[in-house]
């Protein structure tokens, strides 16, 4: 195991945690910003309505790419098994 290695583990454990998290953390900030603007166009300032509808569009889109989601964690944790092995050998 060298620097490589390690380097190369470390960077496609941050790719992997952005494809699964980058989507909804994109939808929540399209929708608080389209919320943010109703709000000042229309200067009514709730907090509920801000957070009611980023809530369930986050939710909606984690339903939505919960396969994806779930095939990228298996094959991730796959390889990280499979590494294990090469290096325990």
């Amino acid at each position: 195991m060298d620097e490589t290695y390690i380097v190369n583990l470390c960077r496609e454990i941050f790719m992997t945690a952005l494809w699964i998290a980058g989507p909804a953390m994109v939808i929540g900030m399209i929708v608080g910003i389209l919320m943010a603007l109703f709000q000042a166009i229309t200067s009514v300032q709730e907090q509920t309505l801000t957070m009611i509808p980023k809530i369930m569009a986050v939710g909606v889109t984690l339903i939505v790419m919960l396969p994806f989601i779930m095939h990228t964690l298996s094959s991730f944790t796959t390889s990280i098994f499979n590494a294990l092995v090469d290096v325990a050998w």
